[in-house]
């Protein structure tokens, strides 16, 4: 079974995003033009807009116009866009538009402020809707067609894409789509990441919900434009930190017309890109910039050989030999649940061990027997697996005197006597002399003390060998 969720992202040491003229952090402002293309009686819909207004709670009616929610829509495309584009244009920033297709044809002064600027126009979609009930289908075809109206009325195809109120199938769709320089229906990350679906990469540059003015329309959400602009500015600080400490982030805004359009929350907008400029070594980008910088510095990896996309007898062939002998822990391993998680060595050993862990005794005591002795007859034979042999060699074992050869048999043959299994220790993690000295003394332990140490020994020898398996 394979969980299509990835919880582990780029873990604890992320990539260095090497932003341009060595940035500690990238800033994007998106502006969301949605005005015209919510849902509304006159577009079609089966009824008014609900979502992101004034009106906080407010509901559907359906059949019927909303004229108050007409109207606040109608303020951020005939008030807020200008005041938010004078602003924006005042301070020489670069934006991203999301535009949502319908509202873009039904705008076309808008438009063309956005494209005289420079403004990357990227899709919001055909029209401001949910897309969650759609079948992929019909959410396809609402892409295509998105994208051939927005390509008339901007006169060129859409490089990035961002539905917004989207389905579980939309980042699969655009990629099955092709084409797109990104996609941004994710909240997933502070740094861009490749989706594969179809043996295609895509590669997704995350959104935000948080350092969003969406939240002056939501229950809880922001009551000032004091409460915005310290929101963005702790984020901001908190990133450059990380960044000036070697390790740059991307932080995201959010804005929309008719929220950060009006005037309360236009001045907090305004004191927070002063405080961004006052920084140095801030890259203030449009979403495509960073899109072709992330996919020029860091390109899609092969996914064949990554553990959780790997058919069953590849997977096995690879790791049946992590725990000595015994591939059936790979084949349960495979056979439970995989993800982008266990494509690490940290992650893969979890998912075997849990296999070891879970077996019975006799399946444990199976594991522990089939490790060989040390500086044994096989070793000697050089009959060893290829991991054995190296951990013996690591630790000097495969060049004993003849005394230390005498003691080590001597020893062997007491411990397997007493407990009815070899002795064994992470010998990467040791010496020939710290080995023999943790041999004298746990032959002295009682069985079960024993057991239960061997077989912590058996899971860290496994893991010191998916680390010279694996990336980390």
């Amino acid at each position: 079974m394979r969980y299509p969720r990835d919880l582990h992202g780029y873990g604890q040491t992320p990539p260095a995003a090497q932003w341009p003229d060595g940035a500690r952090i990238a800033v994007q402002f998106v502006l969301n033009y949605e005005e015209g293309g919510e849902n509304s009686v006159l577009h079609g819909d089966a009824a008014s807009e609900a979502f992101l207004s004034e009106i906080v709670g407010a509901a559907q009616w359906p059949g019927q116009r909303h004229w108050n929610m007409e109207s606040i829509y109608e303020y951020g495309a005939r008030a807020g866009f200008w005041r938010l584009h004078r602003l924006l244009t005042g301070k020489a920033v670069p934006v991203t538009v999301y535009g949502v297709a319908t509202a873009l044809k039904r705008s076309p002064a808008q438009v063309a402020a956005m494209l005289d600027a420079g403004w990357e126009i990227a899709s919001h979609g055909l029209k401001w809707v949910e897309h969650k009930d759609m079948g992929p289908d019909e959410e396809r075809a609402a892409i295509a067609e998105a994208i051939r109206l927005h390509t008339l009325v901007t006169g060129e195809p859409p490089r990035g894409w961002y539905t917004g109120r989207c389905s579980a199938n939309t980042i699969d769709l655009i990629t099955e789509v092709g084409g797109f320089d990104y996609v941004s229906d994710a909240y997933s990350d502070d740094l861009p990441y490749w989706h594969e679906q179809g043996g295609r990469s895509q590669l997704v540059i995350p959104y935000t919900l948080d350092a969003n003015d969406m939240r002056f329309a939501t229950a809880q959400g922001f009551n000032s434009g004091h409460q915005f602009f310290s929101y963005l500015k702790d984020t901001f600080d908190v990133l450059y930190a990380e960044g000036l400490a070697g390790s740059p982030k991307m932080m995201s805004i959010g804005l929309h017309c008719r929220l950060a359009g009006r005037p309360g929350r236009a001045m907090a907008l305004a004191r927070f890109i002063d405080y961004v400029q006052s920084h140095e070594k801030v890259w203030i980008a449009r979403r495509i910039d960073i899109a072709e910088h992330w996919a020029k510095t860091h390109p899609p990896k092969p996914v064949s050989d990554r553990p959780s996309q790997m058919a069953e007898s590849a997977f096995v062939e690879r790791f049946g030999g992590v725990f000595e002998h015994s591939d059936w822990i790979a084949r349960r391993a495979w056979a439970d649940e995989l993800s982008p998680a266990s494509d690490t060595p940290v992650g893969l050993h979890a998912a075997l061990t849990f296999q070891f862990r879970a077996a019975s005794d006799a399946e444990r005591l199976g594991v522990l027997v089939a490790h060989p002795d040390l500086a044994g007859k096989l070793a000697q034979a050089k009959r060893l697996t290829a991991s054995s042999t190296e951990e013996q060699a690591s630790a000097g074992l495969d060049a004993l005197t003849d005394e230390e050869r005498a003691r080590f048999t001597e020893l062997n043959t007491a411990y397997v006597e007493k407990f009815g299994f070899p002795f064994i220790i992470a010998v990467r993690d040791n010496t020939k002399a710290s080995i023999l000295a943790a041999f004298e003394t746990r032959i002295g332990n009682d069985r079960d003390t024993e057991f239960a140490t061997a077989c912590r020994q058996v899971e860290r020898i496994a893991f010191l060998r998916l680390v010279s398996m694996l990336p980390g």
